[in-house]
């Protein structure tokens, strides 16, 4: 009987490669089985990955009682960068490796971050709107990131390619991080300097016991009232009724926001729909044609090195 490797939901993969693939791993003794659709339910996904040896999931939470009723499984391939939606603690406990797609979105999420902020110095997306309902500037200036303070929260390999850009528009750049690596052209900070010295703010953590509720109302009321908190992470590092409060009465100039508490859609009462000058994005800083292709070989190949015994991108 053939090992099942189990794509629980789609990666982005097209027919041609998932073929290939499909047919390599036959050589191994596998049979591959694609879904083309995202889980409707824990439940659901607990019937996909019945049998399955090998899991690809992406961005769909994992709940540690769907893994129980598949006591065959022994990796999973998580075509992302985060996997704090995979119960880890659980994993180790059962011996079930987990692996990431590290790096395959670095560029994509880096540049939107850039563009989010230009976004929010000019006012773009106000603008747009007033554009097409024949409105003009008003009056309006913005501002130029040449000569701005762009603080980054978080200085793996995201926050250093961020750093890059920023530098590369005129930005003085600061950064806080738990291990700081020598970076021409960055000063580390400590975390209150970073919140209080920053005209542009970047987060790029990843969600960890540590770092949940991190960006809370006290160091959001250090910031500058010009200053801009951009959130490109994990929705869950942010307090976001801090957050929406302090955007309401005017303490910070605004937001740009791409991750929330879960996957959108997000609640038609959730906070940050009231606060104004932010910008509301449904998740979409990993998700460019180049990024999804990248991040469909890493995880094809982290499968077959692991098959291999010689594993990479291990996070358990």
């Amino acid at each position: 009987m053939s090992k099942r490797i189990v794509f629980a939901e789609p990666i982005g993969l097209n027919r041609t490669t998932a073929d290939t693939f499909a047919a390599e791993m036959l050589k191994y003794g596998y049979e591959v089985v694609y879904f083309d659709t995202v889980p409707a339910s824990q439940s659901d996904l607990q019937q996909r990955i019945q049998g399955a040896e090998v899991l690809v999931i992406s961005n769909h939470p994992i709940a540690a009682s769907t893994l129980q009723s598949c006591p065959s499984l022994k990796l999973i391939s998580v075509a992302f960068t985060g996997v704090d939606h995979v119960p880890l603690d659980y994993c180790r406990e059962h011996s079930i490796n987990v692996c990431n797609a590290a790096g395959y979105s670095t560029t994509a999420v880096a540049e939107l971050t850039l563009a989010l902020a230009v976004s929010l110095l000019r006012n773009i997306v106000h603008f747009d709107a007033a554009t097409r309902s024949g409105g003009t500037r008003s009056g309006f200036l913005g501002g130029e990131l040449a000569g701005k303070t762009f603080g980054i929260l978080g200085f793996g390999a995201i926050g250093q390619r961020v750093a890059n850009l920023a530098l590369a528009y005129g930005c003085k750049v600061i950064a806080h991080t738990r291990s700081p690596k020598p970076t021409p052209g960055v000063s580390f900070v400590e975390l209150e300097e970073l919140f209080r010295d920053s005209d542009i703010l970047s987060l790029h953590l990843p969600a960890t016991q540590q770092t949940v509720g991190l960006v809370n109302k006290s160091l959001i009321s250090l910031m500058k009232p010009a200053a801009v908190i951009i959130n490109t992470a994990r929705g869950s590092i942010v307090d976001c009724m801090a957050l929406s409060t302090a955007l309401q009465k005017g303490q910070i100039a605004g937001a740009a926001i791409d991750v929330y508490e879960h996957e959108p859609p997000i609640e038609a009462d959730h906070p940050l729909l009231k606060a104004p000058n932010t910008i509301l994005l449904p998740h979409i800083a990993y998700a460019t044609h180049e990024a999804i292709g990248k991040r469909a070989s890493i995880v094809l190949d982290n499968i077959q090195k692991w098959i291999l015994q010689n594993p990479q991108n291990v996070v358990v």
